[in-house]
C-alpha cells in the first residue's frame, strides 16, 4: 500500500503541520529515493541465514543458567512494589545489583536505568546546564546528544577520535564536560581514551565513556575498555546499555555513592520511570558471574572479528575506520546501501540498515555484528557473499572505497 492511499484511508486528519513531516518521509524518501520500499522493513531470516543484525556479542540469549535464574525468580516472586528507583529502600534487590555490577567495572558505586538511552540523557541532564560547554565527539550516540538537549547546555562537536580539534573547541569554548563512545557503534572504532583522560585532566573537565559495545566484550573479564586501559578512577562516569553484550533490557551508570543521592533526587529518567522487576535483576545477577568467567567467548569475538576484516580488506572493502567486532559496509546513498543489503540477504546473511539520522545522510551503511558464536563456515560464507556481490555493487565506485584510495596515496 503506498503512503497515498493510506493516507486517504486514515480515520481522522492529522495537522498539516505533521502530514507535511510525513509527507518528507513517506513520499520523499520511501516512495521517490527508495521505490517504495522501507530501509527497515525485512522478511522473517530463514533457518540457516547468517544473522548479524543483534548485538548479543556473547550469545547470551537462552543460556541455560541465565534463563533459570530468571524463571526461578518469576516462580518465587509473591507481588512486587511497582515504584520509582528513587523510592527503594537501601538495600534492595536493585541496590545490591547496582554494587555488583559496580565492582564488576571497578567503580564504587553505580545506578540501574530502565536503558542505556535513559541513563545517558538522565547522568548528562543532571552534569551539564544552560551555557554548559558539552563536548561530544560526532559519532556519540543519540541518547548523549539528547542528554545535552536536555539539559539546555551548549553542544561543542568534534571530529571523530580527533584529539586536536578537541583541543581547539576547548581554547574557544572554556572547561566543561567531554562525552565519548568507548567503542562506537557504526563502524567499530575505538576511542583514544588514555589521550582523552589526560586532556579532560589538564582542562578541568569532566568525561563521561559509554561503554554499551565494550562492556562484557573487552578488559578483564568483561570490565570494558576503560578497565582494561587501567583508567577506572580517573574517568568519572560510564555508561552503558545492558542490551547488548547482557542480552537484557536496562542501562548502568558508573558513579560514587556521594553522587548518586543526588542524580536519584535530580534526574528526570530516574524519578519518573518505575523501578526493575525481579526477574529483571535476576537475569543480570546471573549474567554478571556468566560475562565474569567467559573469557573463551571473549577470544572467539575478537578472532572473528580480525579474520573477517583481514578478508574482507583483502576483497577491497575498506573497513579500516575500525577494529572490533561492529563492522561496516559504507555504500553511501540510501539506494545503493539498500540494494547492498538486499544483495546479501540473497545470499543468506543478514546485517542492519545505517542511515539518517544513525549516520550522515550520504554515509549510510549496513552494518555486520559479530558474535562470539559464530562458526567458520558461516564466516566464510559472509566472505563468498562479499565477494559475489562486489561487481554488482560497483565496489571501485564507493565513496569508502575512493576514500581509502586517497588515504593510501598519502
Amino acid at each position: 500500500m503506498t503512503y497515498a492511499i493510506a493516507k486517504k484511508q486514515a480515520c481522522f486528519d492529522l495537522p498539516d503541520f505533521l502530514t507535511r513531516r510525513m509527507d518528507l518521509h513517506y513520499i520523499t524518501r520511501i516512495e521517490q529515493l527508495l521505490g517504495g520500499e522501507h530501509p527497515h522493513a525485512w522478511q522473517a531470516t530463514p533457518a540457516g541465514a547468517v544473522f548479524l543484525a543483534g548485538n548479543d556479542y556473547l550469545c547470551l540469549a537462552g543460556e541455560p543458567a541465565l534463563v533459570e535464574a530468571q524463571v526461578a525468580a518469576l516462580r518465587q516472586q509473591q507481588g512486587e512494589l511497582l515504584m520509582s528507583a528513587v523510592y527503594l529502600q537501601e538495600g534492595s534487590a536493585q541496590h545490591r545489583l547496582e554494587r555488583k555490577l559496580a565492582y564488576f567495572m571497578g567503580a564504587e558505586d553505580g545506578i540501574l536505568a530502565q536503558s542505556g538511552w535513559a541513563a545517558n540523557v538522565g547522568l548528562v541532564q543532571t552534569l551539564a546546564g544552560p551555557e554548559i560547554p558539552v563536548y561530544l565527539d560526532m559519532q556519540a550516540h543519540a541518547s548523549l546528544w539528547e542528554g545535552v538537549q536536555s539539559a539546555g547546555a551548549l553542544p561543542v562537536s568534534f571530529l571523530h577520535n580527533d584529539m586536536e580539534h578537541l583541543q581547539k573547541q576547548l581554547q574557544r569554548h572554556g572547561r566543561g564536560l567531554i562525552v565519548v563512545d568507548a567503542l562506537y557503534s557504526t563502524n567499530g572504532s575505538i576511542a583514544p581514551l588514555v589521550e582523552l583522560v589526560e586532556i579532560a585532566e589538564r582542562s578541568g573537565c569532566m568525561l563521561i565513556v559509554d561503554e554499551s559495545h565494550s562492556l562484557g566484550t573487552h578488559g578483564p573479564r568483561g570490565a570494558g575498555l576503560v578497565a582494561q586501559l587501567g583508567l577506572s578512577e580517573r574517568v568519572h562516569f560510564r555508561t552503558a546499555s545492558l542490551a547488548k553484550a547482557f542480552a537484557g533490557r536496562a542501562g548502568f551508570i558508573s558513579c560514587s555513592s556521594y553522587f548518586k543521592g543526588y542524580f536519584l533526587s535530580e534526574s528526570r529518567p530516574a524519578i519518573f520511570s518505575s523501578c526493575m522487576l525481579g526477574h529483571e535483576l535476576a537475569w543480570f545477577d546471573a549474567a554478571i558471574d556468566f560475562i565474569a568467567a567467559a573469557d573463551d567467548r571473549r577470544t572467539a569475538l575478537h578472532a572473528h572479528a580480525r579474520a573477517l576484516r583481514a578478508d574482507l580488506s583483502a576483497l577491497g572493502y575498506n573497513v579500516s575506520d575500525g577494529t572490533e567486532q561492529i563492522i561496516a559496509l559504507e555504500a553511501g546513498a540510501e539506494p545503493r546501501t539498500l540494494a547492498l543489503r538486499k544483495l546479501l540477504e540473497q545470499h543468506g546473511v543478514y546485517g542492519a540498515m545505517f542511515c539518517a539520522p544513525a549516520t550522515p545522510k550520504n554515509r549510510s551503511l549496513v552494518r555486520l555484528t559479530l558474535n562470539s558464536g559464530l562458526n567458520q563456515g558461516q564466516l566464510a560464507r559472509i566472505v563468498d557473499a562479499c565477494e559475489a556481490i562486489r561487481e554488482q555493487m560497483d565496489l571501485d565506485s564507493w565513496s569508502s572505497t575512493r576514500r581509502l584510495r586517497r588515504l593510501a596515496l598519502v
